[in-house]
């Protein structure tokens, strides 16, 4: 694995000293400078200096103590790991209770986290001049641990290095991104989704000012607004968002717009296309890459007036970013031709080092060819002659959500739980697959439940964008001929109603 170019924490107190008049965030409409910025992270780094342990939890508030929180605990050498506030109590106890978190800074009114250590940011002492204390910059050393869907019903960690992390960085701007300290750049993630890093990240190592989206919003109205009241200049985005400003495309005229990403779920064609009418000056990208490979992996330049590549309507994701290796494979990690179908593998700087606490997760996921360790994304794709990857779908029950990777195991799991295990269960993704995917719920019960109970214990241990919006009862469930649950016959079955 090669060594990142540069110390990224160095690089963020210099830029910090240089622009230190200049915004670094605009928060609900309120604007906080670098130096607004580095006197918090002072405070924190003052703070967490007691702490026991390397892994602290982080109530992913959208405020400026939450952002401080995070560079100061990468000054400290300490990994951040992300609970979202408006996610389930007992999800967010789980998550700490496997990493064996011990402190959970929280810069909320009144926290939800009575059985650790708790620190909240805006009560701590002022010692904004911490902010330029030495820092060591280890590669190997934890970043954060961000928590996925995982297929035993339980959510699983995995975790990024610093080293991670500054590859990635390395790989986003060799792509030919330049961001500027007048660049205004949108940060619409939840600080639990991986996109968040490159958006918050990229735009702070060059000066620029980082615009949010705050948890709970609805996140494409808000993107719609800030574009048009501060006139972003550089957006990193799920395809959903244009999906839904699509009926708006004709009022939408966005000149000052000069970069626009899109990553986390299939891009439609049809709809960029459009969307680059809105943007007449902006490069538009399809970026790819599971969080295991630090946020984004491959990257393809759509053009403006030449046919783009696509596969039955869904943009391709183009090629390997720097660093990055690329590998299609068949069913024995043999490496397929060109033209053939396959599953995508990546390796080089920015892949994990495994899954947290799940050595049977990491023998699964990962493996050793040519000297190199690679890791299963289990997606189809297909390189085609002048080597951009076409995206075919997953191979698994794995789905995209509002940009959320989502295993409906989980939600099977959930849903067995409400009924003592006794009640066989199958989720199902609805919709085209791309912008608009829902989640069906198949129980095998009777018809005519009171579904209230079910959906009541649902919220109880999932987030909103993976509780069912159709619930279906079929009993008995149809069997395929090795006498397990017919999926495409359920699928079948609640088509017909």
């Amino acid at each position: 694995m090669s060594s990142p170019t540069y110390d990224m924490l160095s690089q963020l107190q210099s830029i910090f000293a240089e622009h230190a008049d200049r915004n670094a965030f605009c928060i609900d409409d309120h604007f906080f400078t670098y130096r607004d910025l580095a006197d918090e992270v002072g405070n924190m780094r003052m703070a967490l200096r007691h702490v026991d342990g390397n892994h602290v939890g982080l109530v992913a508030n959208d405020d400026i103590y939450t952002y401080a929180s995070i560079l100061a605990l990468w000054m400290e050498g300490k990994s951040y790991v992300p609970l979202h506030p408006l996610q389930p109590i007992r999800r967010c106890e789980d998550i700490i209770g496997q990493v064996g978190i011990k402190t959970v800074i929280d810069s909320s009114d009144t926290t939800r986290y009575h059985h650790v250590e708790v620190i909240q940011p805006q009560q701590t002492d002022y010692y904004p001049e911490s902010f330029y204390d030495e820092t060591h910059f280890d590669a190997d050393r934890m970043a954060y641990i961000l928590f996925t869907s995982g297929s035993t019903g339980r959510p699983k960690g995995v975790c990024l290095t610093m080293g991670n992390v500054a590859s990635f960085v390395d790989a986003f701007f060799a792509l030919g991104i330049h961001l500027y300290p007048d660049d205004r750049c949108l940060q619409m993630f939840d600080l639990t989704f991986d996109m968040s890093v490159g958006s918050y990240l990229a735009p702070l190592l060059r000066g620029a000012c980082v615009y949010t989206v705050a948890p709970g919003k609805i996140k494409w109205q808000e993107v719609y607004r800030l574009m048009e009241d501060y006139e972003l200049t550089e957006a990193q985005l799920v395809p959903s968002v244009i999906h839904y400003l699509k009926p708006y495309f004709d009022e939408i005229c966005a000149p000052s717009m000069r970069y626009a990403l899109f990553a986390g779920e299939g891009l439609p064609a049809d709809d960029v296309a459009g969307w680059q009418r809105c943007l007449p000056n902006a490069e538009v990208w399809n970026v790819y890459g599971p969080t295991e490979n630090t946020v984004y992996s491959t990257g393809y330049l759509i053009p403006h007036h030449s046919p783009m590549e696509q596969h039955n309507g869904i943009v391709g994701i183009g090629t390997a970013m720097q660093g990055v290796e690329t590998m299609v494979v068949d069913h024995r990690n043999r490496p397929v031709e060109a033209g053939t179908r396959g599953e995508l593998c990546l390796a080089g700087p920015q892949l994990t080092p495994g899954y947290w606490a799940n050595e049977a997760k990491n023998r699964e996921s990962f493996f050793t060819q040519g000297g190199q360790r690679w890791y299963h994304t289990g997606d189809i794709c297909e390189q085609v002659a002048d080597g951009n990857l076409l995206y075919l779908g997953r191979m698994d029950s794995q789905v995209q959500i509002q940009g959320y990777r989502v295993e409906l195991s989980e939600i099977e799991h959930v849903a067995r739980g409400f009924y003592g295990e006794q009640v066989a269960a199958v989720a199902l993704a609805e919709g085209n697959g791309s912008d608009n995917t829902t989640i069906g719920l198949a129980v095998e019960t009777r018809t005519h439940e009171d579904d209230r109970p079910l959906l009541e214990h649902l919220r109880q241990f999932l987030p909103q964008y993976m509780l069912p919006t159709s619930i279906y009862h079929i009993k008995p469930f149809p069997q395929n001929a090795s006498n397990k649950i017919d999926r495409r016959k359920i699928r079948e079955l609640i088509a017909l109603n």
